[in-house]
């Protein structure tokens, strides 16, 4: 059977950079870091006390104020990302066959402060009997948002979650590309959402030394690439997808920001937090990305890499770009956007992947911000263009993104330019 073609039509994105694609995309090719002190809770006992978190959203623009609270702060991101990815898709509700249109978003962790709040609640209330609200579960548990994204708009297609820690989001990307060129959906709302800046999330990442601790400068403590990085940076947020098949999109008169044109997954099967340190898992993801894509990896002209900010993955994920990609990784362009939007954990791979698709679709590439000349890692290859502080433009003809996650997990979406 022949594969149907899918392109994208709708973004939606909510980020510690900007509360819409628009003023995210702004912000990213200016190089603006996301990171300040924490206001969610008091830090004064934490090792590790700031973040990236979303500013200035007022969720009720978007939900009702009484649904809202409902909700888990990280089924309102989802939510509103795909709010805005389906405005921007421009697709006709009241005409769409709404049993061909599903939903699949990824999360990493879930529901994590409606967690904390029920189970202190029941701690200090124990002896009194179990009391629970009744919305706790609904609330709490990980395939809850892609849900309320299909009851929001009455999509009858394919709906489900994909977890997968921080590769749930291009997990979920890859699905919903697979089931529209095998003809199971014309469009699906793909994407990922987090949020967990809360006293667990960030005390659990701490108590694993994975969290960067430059109090004294929490704008420049992503800092991927460079020699004196620490641990990432904690983010919250969502990113919206709207994938559609080439035909219905072209019957509908719809705007194509770019094609996706391969996906793969693989496995480190070597420990459960870090990275192989060869690379052996991301080389291995990229390879089934490019073959299901059809491409060489001279055709790559950009890599939004997984690059968190720790100091032995992201050696690791340039060791597999330098053995896979060979003359041709010293002509692309790689960068990290999470040294500015932090770490979104399981939505890291939608915002991401939004990022390749505005970079293929303007000819333009976000930068790693951070970096200081001096500060260079030996086992790090500085011939290789990081974009270091300052988008480059260039021409981009495809753009590959990398996600990596807790337990081994990787994966990997292309885009390319789209052209009849």
């Amino acid at each position: 059977m022949e594969l149907k073609r899918v392109v994208v039509t709708g973004l939606g994105a909510v980020t510690p950079l900007g509360n819409n694609p628009e003023e995210t995309w702004k912000a990213m090719l200016e190089g603006k870091s996301g990171a300040a002190p924490i206001t969610y809770f008091d830090t004064t006992n934490f090792k590790s006390k700031f973040a990236c978190e979303v500013k200035n959203l007022n969720v009720n623009d978007y939900i009702d104020r009484k649904e809202a609270r409902k909700l888990d702060r990280y089924t309102q991101l989802a939510l509103i990302s795909a709010i805005q990815g389906v405005e921007d898709c421009g697709i006709d509700l009241e005409k769409a066959d709404k049993k061909r249109i599903g939903v699949v978003y990824g999360v990493g962790i879930g529901g994590i402060k409606t967690f904390e709040e029920e189970i202190g609640y029941y701690a200090l209330h124990k002896e009194d009997g179990p009391k629970f609200n009744p919305f706790f579960i609904p609330k709490m548990i990980a395939d809850i948002a892609s849900g309320h994204i299909s009851i929001r708009f009455g999509f009858h297609g394919p709906n489900f979650t994909t977890t997968s820690a921080c590769a749930s989001s291009t997990n979920a990307i890859g699905t919903a590309f697979n089931l529209i060129r095998l003809g199971k959906a014309d469009m699906i709302v793909s994407g990922g959402a987090e949020a967990a800046i809360t006293e667990a999330g960030v005390g659990g990442f701490t108590a694993m030394h994975a969290l960067s601790t430059r109090n004294d400068d929490p704008e420049r403590a992503s800092r991927p690439f460079s020699a004196s990085r620490d641990g990432f940076v904690m983010g919250e947020g969502a990113g919206c997808l709207i994938l559609e098949e080439l035909e219905h999109a072209k019957a509908r008169g719809a705007k194509i920001y770019a094609e996706l044109v391969g996906e793969g997954e693989s496995a480190d099967a070597h420990h459960i937090t870090a990275s192989h340190p060869e690379g052996l898992g991301a080389n291995l993801v990229m390879q089934a990305a490019l073959d299901d894509a059809g491409l060489k990896p001279e055709d790559i002209d950009y890599i939004n890499v997984h690059g968190t900010s720790t100091p032995v993955g992201d050696v690791s994920e340039v060791k597999a770009i330098v053995q896979l990609f060979g003359d041709s990784a010293y002509k692309l362009n790689i960068s990290s956007t999470k040294s500015m939007t932090g770490h979104l954990l399981g939505a890291a791979g939608a915002v991401e992947a939004m990022a390749c698709v505005l970079s293929v679709q303007n000819d333009i590439i976000p930068p790693t911000i951070n970096h200081e000349e001096d500060d260079k890692d030996e086992e790090i290859d500085y011939n290789l263009n990081f974009t270091f502080n300052k988008a480059q433009k260039r021409e981009v003809r495809a753009a590959l993104s990398n996600t990596f996650g807790f337990g081994g997990h990787n994966a990997c979406v292309i885009f390319k330019k789209y052209a009849e």
